[in-house]
């Protein structure tokens, strides 16, 4: 009798600790997937998201709002990489809804993307410094002080700043 007793109490204390272990596991993806691990560079995660959802010709794919991502979202929908962008949700549960484009052959506009500046290290470039990306077929995406803009836009109001990320 005392051996299934010290059995059910091992038993006991082996599930409250496997619900722990799910519990935190769950907590950690749901704060993943809600954009509010402050660690990770939230700007890779979107453009990784947009490329890997055009790899398997998804329509639209989600990702958390924030006032860069919606303004980097777009400029990608004015120059053709995006087919529509929406602001959804209410107060803290926002989050930024596109609509994928893809070419008459059915390929992603996006074919690539790079990060530039990171977390890390910032990297920033004059005006007359920008080049452009893929013999022209590419964007840089930078935030200067007039916003978030392309290489060819910084170039005609001749301004500078943190280069973001190239996309092709």
């Amino acid at each position: 009798m005392a051996e299934s007793e010290d059995i059910c109490e091992i038993l006991t204390y082996v599930v409250y600790v496997l619900e722990s272990l799910l519990m935190r596991v769950k907590s950690q993806e749901s704060r993943s997937l809600l954009g509010k691990n402050k660690n990770m560079d939230q700007i890779a995660d979107m453009i990784t998201r947009i490329k890997n959802a055009g790899d398997v010709n998804k329509e639209s794919l989600v990702f958390p709002y924030s006032k860069i991502k919606f303004d980097i979202s777009n400029v990608l929908e004015k120059h053709g990489y995006l087919k529509s962008v929406a602001k959804k949700g209410k107060k803290i549960t926002k989050f930024i809804e596109v609509e994928l484009n893809y070419g008459v052959d059915g390929a992603p506009k996006v074919t690539g993307v790079q990060r530039v500046s990171k977390l890390s290290k910032r990297i920033y470039q004059k005006s007359k410094n920008l080049q452009s990306v893929k013999y022209g077929t590419g964007l840089l995406i930078l935030t200067t002080p007039k916003g978030i803009m392309t290489n060819i836009e910084a170039k005609k109001e001749k301004v500078g700043g943190e280069v973001l990320f190239k996309i092709w």
